[in-house]
């Protein structure tokens, strides 16, 4: 009897400290991902205070998000192999240590170099997140878990924007940028420590693995021709799209030459024979397109072209980020029941707000476009959270606990190229009508990107259910 109690008190220990290990991985994804978006207010803060060109300003959105996408599947690999806890503890500390690089940068070139540091640790760090979520949680508690991360994408992409007002309204204009970067120093620390508290320790692998350098380079370089023209639109040479292609397929065709001959590649291919994973991974590329595209827009809308303060532009986007918050986290408990139809039904909730979104900005309701959109911003974050985490939870749950780092990594790296490309449309579109019609037809404009990547997630979606009915059939 004393030993059945003691055993049920081990097991309840032991499921508190999942939780606890939850919270870690909570707080890292959301300080890694908050910083894709938390920058872009506070860039007139930045050209003010370091004299910094235009060149500069777009190096430091973009140059995060391009590193950010080419460690995802390596770093995803070395925690298969090496330990997810041991790489969550040092990409933490890196992304720490950049965040401080960051804040006291004396230039232009400096904060540029601390902000590509910054985005190689992000990509380090969230495939041990999900690899680590994997690894302790099952069943419902797995759809739990992913809820709870869906609503930190959510909530960390749509608040970044009113959390850099805020800051810059109480810090002021000239060095307000820098605390943009400084908030993340007292929560990494608390967060470092913590971590090596409760994470799992990592045992020996199997087998040991030596890293696939050659599949690394390769698809590095895959990525880096797809995703800098996308990101630099403006700046970079377009024909590294035709290269791209190229040395994908160059990476493809190393990493089967590796399992033939025994060898450990960099990214089991077979991954993408699970149907639930490879459909989920290309549904989350082309949400994701439209997703995050969406903010570019508004909060170039709402500043530029109405007047509205960081702070006000924050403010308007916030009932997106109420919704998608509050929707993931109950979406996270019905997703063992209702698979990718739950998905479905997002990404109809999804399209509906961004549809009456681009209608009702196209009315010309002046400042009070703000108010106006509020209602359908709402219901399309509603929408956005019943996609992001059940898409997640579904996507890897026919995956190899042993791979969830890799696989994580993989659909992660889908996620950057559907951001780049959908914001380099977005963008391309919005300035374009600009100069021909005025803000009024920009936002529209801008807009229509974001509905037609849905669309095409929805498409995908509902082409998979048919899929699946057939076979079970």
């Amino acid at each position: 009897m004393a030993e059945t109690g003691a055993a049920g008190a081990v097991t309840a220990q032991a499921r508190d400290r999942r939780w606890h290990a939850l919270a870690i991985c909570l707080v890292a994804g959301f300080m890694t991902l908050l910083d894709v978006s938390i920058v872009n207010v506070a860039l007139p803060s930045m050209q003010q205070g370091l004299d910094a060109p235009p060149i500069a300003l777009a190096w430091i959105v973009s140059g995060y998000a391009l590193t950010f996408g080419l460690v995802l599947v390596p770093a995803g690999r070395l925690g298969d192999d090496r330990g997810r806890g041991r790489m969550f503890v040092i990409a933490l500390l890196a992304f720490t240590v950049a965040s401080a690089l960051a804040g006291f940068a004396q230039n232009a070139l400096w904060l540029v170099i601390a902000r590509l540091l910054q985005g190689a640790a992000a990509g380090m760090l969230n495939p041990q997140v999900l690899g680590l979520m994997q690894q302790l949680f099952h069943g419902r508690d797995r759809g739990r878990a992913f809820g709870l991360f869906g609503a930190v994408v959510g909530l960390s992409t749509a608040i970044g924007p009113l959390l850099g007002g805020v800051i810059l309204q109480f810090a002021g204009n000239e060095n307000g940028w820098r605390w943009v970067f400084f908030v993340n120093l007292p929560i990494g620390a608390i967060a470092l420590v913590y971590a090596l508290r409760v994470l799992p320790r990592d045992g020996r692998a199997e087998r040991p693995h030596n890293l696939d350098l050659v599949g690394v380079v390769l698809l590095g370089a895959g990525l880096l021709c797809l995703l800098l023209p996308l990101v630099e639109h403006s700046e970079s040479p377009w024909y590294l799209l035709a290269a791209a292609p190229v040395l994908l397929a160059l990476f493809v065709a190393w990493e089967h030459w590796c399992r033939m001959r025994g060898h450990a590649p960099l990214v089991d291919l077979r991954l993408l024979r699970i149907g639930s994973y490879s459909f989920g991974t290309m549904l989350g590329l082309l949400y994701f397109g439209g997703f995050t595209s969406i903010f570019f827009v508004l909060a170039v809308y709402f500043q530029r072209g109405l007047g509205y303060s960081p702070l006000e532009a924050g403010l308007a986007m916030t009932p997106f980020a109420v919704g998608s918050a509050v929707s993931s986290a109950v979406s996270g408990r019905i997703v063992y029941r209702m698979g990718r139809t739950l998905v479905l039904i997002g990404l109809v909730g999804a399209l509906a707000g961004l549809l009456a979104t681009d209608v009702l900005l196209g009315m010309h309701f002046g400042r009070l476009a703000g108010l106006v959109s509020a209602l359908p911003l709402l219901v399309a974050g509603v929408g956005s959270g019943m996609v992001i985490s059940p898409n997640q939870t579904v996507t890897l749950s026919e995956v190899d606990t042993a791979q969830g780092g890799t696989a994580a990594g993989v659909q992660q790296t889908a996620q950057r190229i559907g951001t780049a490309l959908g914001t380099a449309t977005a963008s391309g579109l919005f300035f374009g009508a600009l100069e021909s019609g005025g803000y009024d037809e920009a936002i529209s404009s801008g807009l229509v990107v974001s509905v037609c990547f849905v669309a095409a997630a929805l498409v995908l979606g509902i082409a998979e259910r048919l899929v699946v009915m057939r076979r079970a059939r």
